[in-house]
């Protein structure tokens, strides 16, 4: 991209004024404000580069000791931190809770006028906000000043040496690029290609991959009477695709393409201005706990400028919908075009096809045309919507793979969360969190906000009782906190004894019309009957986990085949793995508790009664993992 000379960068008279968009530096009253070493230049610039975001301890000490961190590191990051509170406190005569612990990180209060990279964001946004309103010519004014903040050397190229700074630079470089591309298209619905055409070219060549890019130089090649240039744009494009990808251009550019060839107008696709799809969340949870580590990086990846896919997996009532829900409400700043959450199953529990929620994500964000189009074109018409907008969708307790192809993005800036009990590991070019059960301390944590901290201390040896029998599953501490609250008489230590009893612990495991057998039961009818019944005989192993050894003896099948039937179960979230590299032999599986008791529960009834299905259902299913939105649940 060409690059402007830099402005001259000054805050408010007597603040102080950050530039990530060059080298890492500071101003106040115009003045160079020293930054200190270089890994105290390292925090600063990765706090800087998530402002008003907590970044976890973890992020830090990788950026600051990329090849290892000494024994002493926790010690000596709190150190850094300190002096750039010490900074804050010396520009602002206290430090005025700039840097906080929260999230089991920090986060750097900064305000617009004091950081470029928020003013970069401001502006931006505005520029969008004006296009939206069909003010084309103010949004090209708005996004041009944005891209006039960026100087001539590459941001924090001072610091680039260590990879996690180098990470931040590059996403930086990424918004940079994606407003480039913003303003390229207004300037070319203005009427005004010229203006953009120069420099398309060689951003093409540095990011062949980019189709917007494409898209924008083939339009202002077009607009500027250069038709057979424009046309062999996209002819190059195609094949590049096909060759290395194997994929078609986009539905979008395809239309632009076709539109030239007809000697039509070829600027981008006409669409309502106002096209955002709002807000349309469940609530967040006051109760939610834990998963700091977790929550940071599906706060990072999610709301990266140039979007993303990211999976959120694990058994069910681990907490993956909570977690998808508490970020979504988190990332309203980074997605001016809205958040949506869409169940991906019915009440009953039941998988919902993929062209009745693309037609419900078609009416949320006014992206179909009139009337009810075949699924083709409502595919055609919703990724068209999601390459010229910038939302966020959640897409909750997805059953398989097939029930949301076509509905993810292909190109533009909008993010998908999926949440799903299963792997889904046929879908490509996505980033995934394995939710796993949580330790004891944090469980115990989730029951003392639901029974509160007093009625905890009173019996902790029976809190740890209830947790355990509950095997830490998130939702079923909820369910057993829920419970307690009402039932105020109950003895902490009663509760856990009936938790204990495993022909009673999903008996109690019920508040109102919330029923962790009910859960259990959607995730039971979603397995084969083999894989019904293997998980009933590997449940008959007991408590304690099992060894692949273990399982050959169960199953009866030779080494392949138990693995082939226990990794089916990982794969669905029944069988729970270890974390890190270990071989099959070595390795120890568990089938959660609970599921256990519902296993045999279940294939006990089926075997009295002769006939398949879930059992004893006496209460409403939760329904798509979102009607509890609970921190663990």
């Amino acid at each position: 991209m060409t690059r402007t000379p830099a402005p001259t960068r000054h805050g408010t008279a007597g603040a102080v004024y950050f530039s990530l968009l060059g080298p890492l530096s500071a101003v106040i009253d115009g003045r160079p404000l020293p930054l200190g070493p270089r890994k105290q230049r390292l925090v600063l610039a990765t706090l800087l580069s998530r402002p008003n975001t907590p970044v976890p301890v973890d992020v830090l000490t990788d950026v600051v000791w990329p090849e290892g961190p000494p024994r002493t590191a926790r010690k000596n990051l709190q150190v850094y931190v300190s002096a750039a509170r010490a900074l804050f406190g010396a520009v602002d005569g206290d430090d005025r809770g700039r840097v906080v612990h929260d999230y089991g990180g920090y986060r750097l209060r900064v305000e617009e006028g004091e950081l470029d990279t928020l003013r970069f964001r401001t502006l931006a946004r505005a520029g969008r906000a004006a296009g939206e309103r069909g003010d084309l010519r103010t949004a090209a004014r708005l996004l041009r000043e944005a891209l006039d903040l960026w100087g001539e050397r590459p941001p924090l190229h001072d610091l680039r040496d260590s990879a996690g700074v180098a990470e931040e630079a590059e996403r930086l470089e990424s918004r940079c690029l994606t407003v480039y591309e913003d303003w390229a298209e207004t300037e070319i619905e203005t009427g005004r290609a010229g203006v953009a055409l120069d420099g398309l070219r060689d951003l093409v060549e540095r990011h062949p991959f980019r189709e917007r890019l494409r898209a924008a130089w083939m339009n202002s090649l077009h607009q500027k009477g250069r038709q057979a240039e424009a046309l062999a744009v996209y002819d190059d494009y195609r094949q590049l695709l096909a060759r290395e990808l194997g994929l078609e251009p986009g539905p979008a550019m395809a239309a632009a393409y076709r539109a030239m060839l007809g000697g039509g107008r070829t600027s981008r696709p006409a669409a309502p201005r106002n096209a955002a799809c709002g807000v349309s969340l469940p609530a967040d949870s006051r109760h939610f706990t834990g998963r700091d580590g977790e929550l940071a990086r599906l706060l990072d990846v999610s709301g990266a400028p140039d979007g993303a896919v990211l999976i959120v997996s694990g058994p069910a009532g681990v907490g993956k919908s909570a977690l998808a829900v508490r970020a979504a409400h988190l990332l309203a700043d980074r997605f001016p075009d809205g958040r949506v959450h869409v169940r991906a199953r019915r009440e009953d529990g039941t998988a919902r096809g993929r062209d009745g929620m693309l037609d419900e994500l078609g009416r949320l964000c006014d992206a179909g045309g009139p009337g009810r189009p075949d699924p083709a074109r409502a595919e055609n018409d919703w990724q068209d919507w999601l390459s010229r907008h910038r939302a966020l969708i959640v897409l909750d307790d997805v059953a398989d793979e097939a029930s949301v192809r076509g509905l993810l993005p292909r190109s533009g800036r909008c993010s998908v969360v999926l949440t799903a009990r299963g792997q889904l590991a046929g879908l490509e070019d996505a980033h995934r969190t394995a939710l796993a059960v949580p330790e004891d301390d944090e469980a115990l944590e989730l029951l003392a906000t639901l029974i509160g901290e007093d009625r905890l201390r009173t019996d902790p040896p029976a809190a740890l009782r209830i947790v355990r029998a509950c095997g830490a599953l998130p939702l079923a501490v909820a369910v057993s906190g829920m419970r307690l609250s009402v039932l105020r008489h109950l003895p902490l230590a009663e509760y856990a004894d009936r938790l204990d009893d495993p022909t009673a612990a999903l008996d109690e495991l019920v508040a109102g019309d919330v029923s962790v057998r009910s859960r259990l039961a959607a995730g039971w009818r979603d397995l084969g009957a083999r894989d019904r019944g293997t998980l009933v005989r590997l449940a008959g192993l007991g408590r304690g986990g099992f060894t692949l050894d273990r399982a050959m003896a169960a199953l009866e099948r030779d080494e392949r085949g138990t693995i082939r039937a226990v990794e089916a179960l990982i794969d669905s979230g029944a069988v729970t793995s270890p974390t890190g590299e270990v071989t099959a032999h070595a390795a120890l599986y568990e089938v959660p508790r609970l599921l256990c008791l519902y296993a045999r529960e279940s294939a006990a009834t089926e075997r009295d009664a002769g006939a398949p299905g879930p059992v004893r259902e006496r209460v409403r299913p939760l329904g798509g993992g979102a009607s509890l939105v609970l921190g663990r649940g």
